[in-house]
């Protein structure tokens, strides 16, 4: 009976992988320097990774957030949020799957009469604002450290084409990486709390705990919605907002992967807390806002933002904002179903 149930999560895990995927390699791809075979390949593989070697920070913060308590419950959070994913993906949109599964929690609050942890929830939402921003600023300066770079060295343009490439391989490789570490919470991380899984293990030198068996499945079902329907969101996020070079490209990328890596490294926040620094949460935060915002820091920086297509970044921006109310909503109606129509108990009292 667990594995109907969390079909639904691998349903948003399928449903991130066609659309989240672009932000990883869908610079790569929209400008041809990488095919989209070879990135869906390498993204499904280290995007397992991440998930599994990584994934655990950012999901202990939205379990937080809603705490839903049953596997019925669970299922029609997911089966929400993939819902409006799905939906705004089919359109060509770079959706926010943390602000789907965020949107869908919140409804099961709502319709449960569960206190909504605003504490986690303000963190969250604050991603939504501080991630597109600090993405931006990072591309930009990154931008520009590259084209001084590649003045003083004059390297030679095969030779730029060549080491782009393979720059492009690489930020790619470490932006699946880092996507599979910070939103696997969305895809499964509802499911931790309420798995009937158990340890496996393989003597003493192999262990995989129940959350890690739960986010190799759903990094897996990210692997499968890449590859099978990554293409069109990818050459919206390459080529819709802003037309860019290869190198311009490299830089969105990095700039993706760093911000990710920033919010979902558990030992970087332990690291900068022992020197009494200011940490990141380690929050799930949205992927898509953070290229968009560095292929925007990009096209300010080249031309003042006169390339950019401004219409198309507000049809994006109104997807976004669109996304978490429709999910609200969705997940309300769901549970309201289920609960009275199939008769499955969809929350336990508090």
């Amino acid at each position: 009976m667990f594995a109907f149930f969390l079909s639904s999560g691998l349903l948003l895990g399928w449903s991130l992988g066609a659309n989240d995927a672009a932000n990883v390699f869908g610079s790569a791809v929209g400008t041809r320097m990488i095919s989209f075979r070879k990135a869906a390949i390498y993204c499904g593989i280290f995007v397992i990774l991440g998930a599994v070697v990584s994934g655990e920070g950012a999901s202990r913060t939205l379990g937080d957030l809603g705490g839903v308590n049953t596997i019925a419950g669970a299922f029609v959070v997911s089966l929400a949020a993939a819902i409006a994913v799905y939906w705004l993906t089919s359109l060509g949109y770079p959706v926010s799957t943390t602000q789907a599964i965020v949107g869908a929690i919140v409804g099961w609050d709502f319709f449960s009469g569960g206190i909504v942890n605003y504490a986690s929830l303000k963190q969250i939402a604050a991603s939504w604002f501080v991630s597109p921003v600090l993405a931006g600023i990072i591309s930009a300066v990154l931008y520009k450290l590259m084209a001084l770079l590649i003045k003083r060295t004059k390297i030679h343009m095969f030779n730029l084409d060549s080491l782009t490439r393979s720059g492009l391989l690489i930020t790619g490789i470490a932006g699946a990486y880092a996507l599979g570490a910070n939103n696997i919470a969305n895809v499964v991380g509802i499911f931790v709390p309420v798995s009937p899984l158990h340890e496996i293990s393989f003597g003493d030198w192999f262990r995989i705990n129940p959350a890690q068996q739960l986010f190799l499945l759903g990094g897996i079902s990210i692997a499968v919605g890449t590859f099978t329907c990554g293409e069109r969101v990818m050459l919206t996020v390459g080529r819709g907002i802003t037309l860019m070079s290869p190198v311009a490209a490299l830089v969105a990328v990095a700039a993706n992967a760093l911000v990710l890596f920033l919010f979902a490294s558990g030992d970087l926040r332990a690291f900068l807390l022992d020197l009494g620094l200011p940490a990141f949460p380690l929050v799930p935060v949205s992927s898509s806002q953070a290229i968009v915002g560095s292929i925007i820091g990009i096209g300010i920086v080249k031309g003042g933002g006169r390339g950019i297509h401004w219409r198309m970044l507000g049809r994006i921006v109104a997807a976004w904002i669109a996304t978490p109310v429709i999910a609200t909503w969705i997940s309300f109606v769901l549970l309201f179903i289920v609960q009275n129509v199939f008769q499955q108990k969809t929350y336990i009292p508090f």
